[in-house]
């Protein structure tokens, strides 16, 4: 149930910012909020982790995903001026 009530504020946020924006941008924004969406689901199965090594990887997924869609906005923003 989080994750649907996750994904439906994440859409809801995602329509209200799509205001003004080309389809480029609101393209890249979906992007990168489905994958802030899976590193968040990353890190919470990373705290359900059977061993400390698992953990480990499971962070350090989180944290990948979470720079590609640093990347994802920043390349957007760089490009759409």
């Amino acid at each position: 149930m989080k994750k649907f009530a996750l994904v439906a504020a994440a859409f809801g946020l995602m329509s209200v910012a799509a205001c003004n924006r080309t389809p480029t941008e609101a393209a890249a924004d979906n992007v990168s909020d489905n994958l802030e969406i899976q590193a968040d689901n990353l890190e919470a199965a990373a705290d359900n982790a059977a061993t400390p090594a698992e953990a480990a990887a499971l962070e350090n997924a989180s944290e990948n995903t979470e720079n590609a869609a640093d990347a994802v906005e920043n390349n957007v923003e760089n490009t759409s001026m």
